[in-house]
């Protein structure tokens, strides 16, 4: 828990313009007749929350408390703020961002798939499971994903049951457990989504290989750098980076492009 600083007018003044923006009925409460001042009572934020009258006064007066995190959760739920508003909640009180929970299903908007559509290099969006939810025709010409049905097109599942794609990364034996390493990073966002677990648990079932990497729990560093792909018989490299397109849906752009220098890195 950390004490309430430099923010202590600013939280005051949003935690009293989002409680007097909800009614009663929104938050299942009965309405009691007119009310002198709009928006719920103290006392009803209070209770909903779990905690003391004067506690909550307290902290919406801005005095110098401490808060935790599961309490800043509960209280976002109440007063229904959205995944901004919570992390502005978090800032506020906490001073420092919450600990998102990753999702794994999800939609790619259509602006991101129009602006991946119009790169001139291979591009594709991942998901927290590594799900390719879309991809541009060069990289569809470098790592084959048209040839997958759609629920089968993950990125890890392909890494370890695609020979093609095996085939396609120069010294696959060093490269996959490197790519499995970032994955494990995302797994550890969305440990708590059941279709992740079970595609470890289908690769522990089919591949031996992942099987013994995943039990080592590496991990490494961002997932960027050059990767060396094999094309018409040559090794070439590409340099790689991923950027972030939807945080709120955790989706990622990951990029390839030719190497135009000498650096090289695997990742």
């Amino acid at each position: 828990m950390r004490s309430l600083k430099r923010t202590r007018h600013d939280l005051s003044a949003f935690l009293r313009a989002h409680r007097e923006r909800l009614s009663p009925a929104d938050v299942g409460l009965p309405s009691g007749g007119r009310r002198r001042t709009p928006g719920l009572r103290r006392e009803e934020v209070a209770a909903l929350s779990g905690v003391g009258l004067t506690w909550y006064t307290w902290l919406e007066q801005g005095r110098d408390i401490g808060v935790s995190a599961a309490f800043l959760d509960s209280l976002a739920r109440v007063l229904k703020l959205d995944a901004a508003e919570r992390r502005h909640l978090f800032l506020l009180a906490h001073e420092r961002p919450p600990a998102e929970p990753g999702k794994t299903w999800c939609v790619l908007p259509p602006l991101v798939r129009r602006l991946m559509h119009d790169l001139p290099h291979p591009a594709f969006v991942l998901n927290l499971r590594w799900d390719v939810l879309g991809f541009n025709a060069p990289a569809d010409q470098l790592f084959g994903f048209d040839a997958h049905l759609p629920e089968r097109r993950n990125l890890l599942w392909l890494l370890f049951t695609d020979p093609a794609l095996r085939e396609r990364l120069d010294s696959w034996e060093e490269q996959a457990p490197l790519m499995l390493s970032s994955f494990r990073r995302d797994f550890a966002r969305a440990t708590h989504e059941a279709d992740i677990h079970e595609l470890v648990d289908e690769l522990e079932r089919v591949s031996p290989e992942f099987k013994a990497w995943w039990r080592k729990h590496d991990v490494h560093a961002p997932c960027n750098g050059v990767r060396k792909l094999i094309l018409n018989g040559k090794a070439e490299p590409f340099e790689h980076t991923s950027l972030t397109v939807d945080e709120d849906r955790h989706l990622r752009l990951v990029v390839y492009a030719r190497q135009q220098d000498g650096t090289a890195s695997d990742r």
